[in-house]
């Protein structure tokens, strides 16, 4: 891992062709990262996935927001997984580990080094944003989705496309901020409008300030629909097991 760390952060990926060993390093590197996020994540059972802007203050009312709506969900029995850093993320990790639920990093290598947040039971860091993405979807029953820039509208739209293309269940969305995505919101209704899109395709989304209705959606539309599979046991001799605190020994 330290190794990884040191090299490049630009994503191989995006410098165009090149040597077949340099091809092939790079699917060795991909499939190294699956299988650790696999590995990692494969024990915590499900999961509810909160995206929102790194650049969110712990004095703001969408930090609070986050805070509280993972500590419910947390209730419910989820674990709590974000991107481990900052900002929204960071008030995610922190709602979960105060209620008592799991709390989960998937982090990512940038110029600018993001650094987990210190609320995290299980922190992954990745080099690919794709991969790191996949975590994200692959173990949720559900999204919460606060304000945010680039990296939180892909991550809503990746989510929203995925369900409308079947490759994931139906599991609901939930935005949270009626002021911040009323634009958003005014332009999905003109997808519909126009063809682009049908209204089956956001019968699952829901856009609210009221954070007692964002968990009753979640509780109907993924707990109550999905019933909530629980912890898969681990092998010992492969060296799997469930996420421990920070600082317990391991």
């Amino acid at each position: 891992m330290a190794a990884e760390l040191e090299q490049p952060l630009v994503d191989p990926l995006l410098v165009g062709s090149r040597s077949r060993r340099r091809e092939f390093r790079t699917v060795i590197q991909v499939t190294r990262e699956l299988i650790r996020g696999f590995r990692q994540l494969h024990f915590v059972g499900p999961c509810v996935t909160v995206f929102g802007s790194a650049r969110i203050t712990p004095d703001q009312a969408e930090y609070k927001a986050a805070e509280e709506i993972s500590a419910q969900v947390s209730r419910l029995g989820f674990a709590v997984i974000t991107g481990g850093g900052p900002g929204i993320m960071e008030a995610a990790n922190r709602g979960a580990r105060n209620a008592g639920g799991v709390s989960i990093g998937c982090n990512i290598m940038l110029p600018n080094e993001q650094k987990p947040n210190e609320y995290l039971d299980v922190s992954i860091t990745f080099r690919y944003f794709f991969v790191r993405k996949l975590m994200l979807v692959k173990y949720s029953y559900a999204f919460v989705v606060l304000p945010g820039g680039f990296g939180t509208l892909d991550e809503l739209f990746e989510a929203l496309t995925l369900i409308q293309t079947q490759k994931i269940h139906d599991f609901p969305v939930v935005v949270l901020g009626t002021k911040y995505w009323a634009s958003m919101v005014a332009q999905l209704d003109t997808m519909v409008d126009s063809g682009s899109i049908s209204r089956d395709d956001l019968n699952l989304l829901l856009v609210t300030d009221d954070i007692a209705e964002a968990v009753t959606h979640i509780q109907k539309c993924a707990v109550s629909r999905f019933r909530l599979q629980g912890h898969l046991r681990p092998i010992r001799i492969l060296g799997e097991g469930l996420p421990r605190r920070k600082g317990a020994s391991r």
